[in-house]
């Protein structure tokens, strides 16, 4: 479902639940008289080479826990986003199912009847310090069973250089404004992507969600029920396709267009205007590009649009039955300290309630503040359905086509195999 909540200051008692929290890390403990207990952890790597990788992060971590509980062990595994959940499976099928994974979705595996509640595997000082905001994307079917570990909005990035040799003032607020600008981006800069527009498929749900929210519409609606081929969201890829697809101020064939390739582009100098997320302040600072960020453009007309909300998830196994060693853990990692190293070290908005307080109040993390603004106003992917996995793969292979031809039987060929989809897993 489609949430959208103001950021929540939580208070809760520091006293009853640091030591409720202590209690369980003592009888979290166990396995000492058949030596200590190994979890097993998979966990995306959010790193652009060896040098950055997640592995580090989480290696780090895991000997820090280990010396402070040494009746556990942590065996730490990092796949690439493209090779965890084939990597998750295959252990589930193998016998050999993991205790932890951390990755972007956890509805399938909850449907599955694999997972842990939250409650059963956090502490109520963890329960209480995660913001309200990722309440309800964490449920399924009512019980929150997602454990949200990262956070980011999108915001519109922007070529200052560019925009100056096109004689363009301010960054544009309006579908119409947008258009105006890339116009004249090719008219007096040759050889830049006037607007980039990512609708393959490492981007394609979140590109379209974020049209599809400023055109007024939606990938489901209030009540979780898919509607891809809304009239809004038909007029939407409609006018991608007129206004800025076939007048070539986007790439040729956006639905072969990656996420990757487009910000790498736009930190070469070669994309002058994208929607982006906070990896792309480093890119684009490494780039030495003078850029600068705005909120979402809108459709005209719209009095006000929320950004995409986008979360990635900690998920708790039950099959090797750790639920004591497990909350132990996860009462380490989502510590101020530790949540706050892993989102500095990659640019993402904490989850955590101290977390998020400390960065956003931190100066040197001024340019994340647009990011955290933008959560207040949010929406997010339907994360608590068990559809969702299999209707996110659809719209990666086949949006694309919505802004080259007529968007109509590419929608509503979506939506046929959305509201399939969702009958066969709520059966």
């Amino acid at each position: 479902m489609n949430r959208r909540a103001q950021v929540p200051t939580r208070p809760f008692s520091l006293a009853l639940a640091g030591a409720l929290a202590g209690a369980l890390v003592l009888t979290g403990c166990g396995g000492q008289d058949d030596g200590p207990v190994t979890l097993k952890l998979v966990a995306a790597d959010y790193g652009e080479s060896a040098d950055t990788s997640s592995k580090l992060y989480w290696d780090d971590l895991a000997r820090r826990f280990e010396a402070a509980n040494p009746g556990i062990r942590v065996d730490v595994e990092v796949a690439s986003w493209t090779d965890i959940g084939k990597r998750v499976d295959e252990l589930v099928r193998g016998g050999k199912s993991p205790d932890l994974v951390q990755t972007g979705g956890f509805a399938d595996q909850a449907a599955a009847d694999r997972l842990y509640p939250t409650a059963d595997v956090l502490t109520l000082e963890t329960r209480a310090n995660i913001m309200e905001l990722f309440s309800h994307a964490g449920q399924v079917i009512g019980t929150p069973y997602g454990i949200p570990f990262v956070s980011s909005s999108r915001v519109l990035f922007y070529n200052k250089a560019i925009f100056q040799r096109a004689g363009i003032t301010q960054p544009p607020a309006t579908w119409n404004e947008l258009k105006a600008a890339a116009e004249k981006i090719k008219a007096k800069v040759p050889g830049v992507v006037p607007y980039g527009l990512p609708l393959g498929p490492e981007e394609a749900p979140a590109e379209s969600m974020l049209w599809t929210l400023s055109g007024g519409g939606s990938l489901s609606d209030d009540v979780g029920n898919y509607a891809i081929d809304s009239p809004q969201n038909q007029a939407t890829f409609d006018w991608l396709r007129t206004n800025l697809v076939s007048t070539g101020l986007t790439y040729p064939d956006p639905g072969k267009v990656n996420r990757t390739p487009v910000f790498s582009d736009f930190a070469a100098g070669k994309v002058a205007m994208l929607n982006g997320h906070p990896t792309l302040l480093r890119m684009a600072a490494n780039g030495k590009i003078d850029f600068g960020t705005a909120p979402i453009p809108k459709k005209d007309g719209l009095a006000r649009t929320g950004s995409l909300g986008v979360a990635d998830w900690m998920m708790a196994f039950k099959a090797n039955g750790h639920k004591n060693e497990i909350r132990s853990f996860l009462s380490f990692v989502y510590t101020k300290e530790n949540q706050l190293k892993f989102d500095e070290t990659y640019n993402l908005l904490p989850v955590t309630q101290d977390a998020f307080d400390a960065m956003t109040k931190d100066p040197r993390h001024e340019d994340l503040k647009q990011f955290a603004a933008g959560l207040g106003n949010a929406s997010f992917y339907p994360f608590g359905d068990p559809a969702w996995a299999e209707v996110s793969n659809r719209i990666k292979a086949g949006i694309g086509p919505a802004v080259t031809g007529d968007a109509r039987p590419v929608l509503a060929e979506l939506q046929q195999a959305a509201v399939k989809e969702a009958a066969r897993v709520r059966k």
